[in-house]
């Protein structure tokens, strides 16, 4: 797939005042700071299009983004910490689940996990909450330039055996560096598939 427009549409900050028009949806959570600002601009080629800050939970509200005129990206605030207070934390959280449960044209929902760590709890809780939901869902490994390869794929290996072992069907999975753009081809591939 080539993306020949990428553009800003609107933010949300609840699934009443999500945009109208039934695109066709692909949403994007993880665990702040799991570099999820800049895979969205790694897919998209534009390196401004979602805003990267050093500042975990940066991203509040739902991020809607037109992709060829015809589908959304879209970037949902990172579960875990974030510099708001508590009730703030639970109002995004609140707002990225209605979104998950209730979007009749979303597609697909990428979990991104930081290849580097071990399972993290909230990451194995979001999963469990997400196969709950009944929304087919893909897990997108982050960063893999930051280690050597025989680290991802004994990291990939725990974590299929640790998490992803009695899923049936399995959910895909993919491992993404948005500095190499390695995973770009095969992220954009599974998006048209689904189109």
């Amino acid at each position: 797939m080539k993306i020949k427009s990428a553009v800003f549409e609107t933010s949300a900050p609840t699934l009443a005042t999500a945009p109208r028009l039934a695109l066709p949806e692909f949403a994007f959570i993880g665990r702040s700071n799991v570099g999820k600002s800049s895979l969205l601009n790694m897919l998209a080629e534009k390196r401004d299009l979602a805003r990267v800050s050093d500042l975990p939970g940066k991203t509040r509200l739902m991020n809607f983004y037109t992709i060829n005129l015809n589908w959304r990206l879209v970037d949902l605030p990172g579960y875990g910490y974030a510099h708001v207070s508590k009730t703030q934390r639970a109002d995004f959280n609140e707002a990225a689940a209605a979104y998950i449960k209730g979007r009749q044209n979303l597609r697909g929902v990428f979990v991104l996990i930081d290849s580097r760590l071990e399972p993290q709890p909230i990451d194995l809780a979001f999963i469990e909450w997400q196969m709950e939901t009944g929304v087919p869902f893909s897990i997108v490994f982050t960063k893999i330039d930051k280690q050597s390869s025989a680290q991802t794929e004994s990291k990939l290996a725990l974590f299929k055996r640790s998490v992803l072992d009695g899923i049936d069907p399995a959910p895909e999975v993919f491992l993404t560096s948005s500095q190499t753009r390695a995973g770009r081809t095969d992220l954009l591939r599974f998006i048209s598939a689904k189109l």
